[in-house]
């Protein structure tokens, strides 16, 4: 089970990402957290493998909340504001959902976050490749 973390100051969008994730197996909502000082103690008392992540939540942002964590995650930004795409790519993001987001770009963003968690279940081996039929 995948272990998922939600940091997002507006609870309209928190609720948005928990019914999107409902479509999905094999994940677990660890929490929810309304600003970087608590996203920061949970990814670090909850270890997650993916968070939701706003970057203009209260206390710091939450580009400046990464710097301080210690425990690697996989991030996928959920902001109203396209002009950080950039640098959340440079700091390799998984993705970066522009609010509103639909269940079909969450779904995209997943479907990718999937691929780079699980690199070989997508990939077709050389001897498929090669292997002549009968």
């Amino acid at each position: 089970m995948k272990k998922i973390l939600i940091i997002d100051d507006e609870p309209f969008v928190r609720s948005v990402v928990r019914k999107y994730l409902s479509q999905w197996d094999l994940f677990e909502i660890m929490g929810e957290c309304a600003n970087s000082y608590e996203g920061l103690k949970s990814i670090e008392t909850l270890k997650p493998d993916l968070i939701f992540l706003d970057i203009q939540i209260p206390k710091i942002n939450g580009f400046e909340m990464l710097k301080l964590v210690d425990y690697p995650v996989s991030v996928i930004f959920t902001t109203a504001h396209d002009e950080f795409a950039l640098k959340a790519f440079e700091i390799s993001a998984v993705d970066y959902l522009l609010k509103p987001f639909s269940q079909e770009r969450f779904n995209q963003a997943m479907e990718k976050w999937e691929k780079q968690a699980n690199p070989g279940n997508n990939q077709v081996s050389l001897s498929e490749l090669t292997e002549q039929p009968d």
